[in-house]
């Protein structure tokens, strides 16, 4: 992917990042991209962000060995949010369920 492509400015240099199981097309989760973490999520084909609590890169899975392999990426029409899809192995919450998000009624 060209990077050039993709709008950092709007974020202060952090892109939100929808990630997406590929087979399914469930949505696990968000997360926020920086330059440095695309490059090498493009480089280890994992699922690589930038925490914002903790002001530093980390991969998924690092800790709890649910990791995310990378399978394609892609920008939205505004060139600011990027969409990962992956292959998840375990769950991707840190809550240990399998998605992030839950029903508001």
């Amino acid at each position: 992917m060209n990077q050039e492509k993709i709008d950092w400015k709007k974020g202060n240099g952090l892109l939100p990042t929808i990630i997406q199981e590929e087979k399914n097309r469930e949505v696990l989760m968000l997360a926020y991209s920086t330059k440095e973490s695309l490059e090498k999520a493009f480089q280890t084909k994992q699922g690589w962000y930038y925490s914002r609590s903790r002001k530093k890169l980390w991969r998924k899975g690092e800790t709890s060995g649910n990791t995310q392999k990378l399978k394609k990426v892609f920008v939205d029409c505004d060139k600011d949010t990027l969409l990962f899809k992956v292959e998840q192995k375990g769950n991707a919450c840190h809550l240990n369920k399998k998605n992030c998000f839950e029903e508001i009624k």
